[in-house]
């Protein structure tokens, strides 16, 4: 694979894939008749100067693009709510989401809401909401710019609560977005701990979607993949980063969200609370996890560590290697290794297992997390 062409791919949906991808998102929606795109993003992407060329592309071709990029870095329902109200405001005919994953979750959550609206949690898949998804809902167009979340490929988008802080789940086939225009050079300019901590995130994807127990050869096959491509591109990009490992990283992303669809677990059920109670960056709190989270997990899944180490090419093929293997990769891109140098206090402990035992994430892990498990990991990781 070379790095200066664009690539299509038809999985799970059209990925036009490549350095210069997006520059074709104006010419794409002239083709499908749309006008008038609701652009969704946050306030550090939309003030970026390639969301400025980008809309100017589009209002070159005639568009009239709206944005909107009133939201937190840990998405709550009232996020929602006010982007909905923009689109009733101008009339818009189509959702293009352009940011990482909050802002990709947003955007898939007012695209719901658009012919849905219910409470927008009468929708939580987690007490089978999707099934009241039954409206058309408009033209999606998702435009990723961090190596993370991958949620550009994805069918669901996570909302918290704004008073409560639980993370709910909103899912259906239909809110898969038409076409993903992913260009790493969209990711080029991206902070060194940004691209860090989301990159980590897809490690974390990738690695607790090859061992959620729900059996799934296909998904675990493209975890495996998605390892090998972080596995070589993750400390050069965050350190010395170039197209190719910008590329690899966006394909391992991508490769994280697809495998997930076999289930998460205990890193990222660990990692939620942090995000919702303390607002944590996610990708950030699933890097700091990963290692005390993997580790719990070695015993009686040994065989599942061996080809992790394996894929890893790691000299001892165990999981012991694998979590020292984790330790270090978070040293070389300045990942702490203790929460508590990230914010959490003795006095989060017994808040952050309420929360984590409450999370839809683990009852995926391969083996059971009691509470007391979570109360004890957060201990060992403070």
């Amino acid at each position: 694979m070379t790095f200066d062409k664009i690539y299509q791919y038809n999985f799970p949906t059209t990925i036009r894939f490549g350095a210069g991808a997006s520059q074709e998102l104006s010419d794409y929606l002239k083709n499908q008749g749309l006008t008038r795109p609701l652009v969704v993003t946050d306030p550090v992407v939309g003030e970026l100067p390639f969301l400025k060329t980008i809309l100017k592309q589009l209002i070159d071709k005639g568009l009239s693009p709206e944005v909107f990029k009133d939201i937190h870095k840990n998405p709550v329902k009232s996020d929602v709510y006010k982007g909905t109200e923009v689109w009733d405001q101008t009339n818009c005919d189509c959702v293009v989401g352009i940011g990482g994953g909050a802002a990709l979750d947003v955007a898939r959550a007012i695209l719901l809401r658009i012919n849905h609206r219910e409470d927008l949690f009468k929708y939580d898949d987690l007490i089978g909401g999707d099934v009241y998804v039954t409206n058309d809902v408009p033209h999606f167009v998702t435009i990723p710019t961090t190596s993370g979340t991958g949620s550009e490929v994805g069918r669901s988008a996570i909302i918290s609560d704004d008073e409560t802080k639980q993370k709910r789940i909103l899912f259906s086939p239909k809110l898969l977005a038409k076409i993903v225009f992913a260009d790493p050079l969209l990711t080029m300019e991206l902070p060194a701990f940004i691209t860090a901590a989301t990159g980590m995130d897809a490690l974390t994807h990738n690695m607790e979607a090859f061992l959620a127990k729900m059996p799934h050869p296909i998904c675990e096959g493209i975890a495996l993949e998605g390892i090998t491509l972080i596995k070589d591109s993750l400390a050069k990009a965050v350190n010395k980063p170039d197209v190719e490992s910008r590329s690899k990283m966006l394909l391992g992303s991508m490769m994280g969200a697809i495998a997930f669809q076999k289930g998460l677990g205990v890193v990222h059920s660990l990692a939620h609370p942090l995000s919702s109670l303390l607002d944590t960056h996610h990708g950030l709190a699933n890097a700091v996890n990963i290692p005390y989270g993997m580790e719990f997990n070695i015993a009686g899944f040994e065989d599942k560590f061996r080809r992790i180490a394996r894929t890893l090419e790691l000299k001892e093929e165990t999981g012991r290697a694998v979590v020292a293997y984790l330790f270090e990769l978070n040293s070389q891109i300045g990942i702490p290794h203790k929460l508590q140098e990230i914010g959490v206090k003795s006095e989060h402990i017994e808040t952050l297992a309420d929360l984590a035992i409450a999370d839809f994430a683990h009852p995926n892990n391969p083996k059971p997390v009691s509470r007391e498990d979570f109360k004890q990991l957060y201990l060992k990781a403070l």
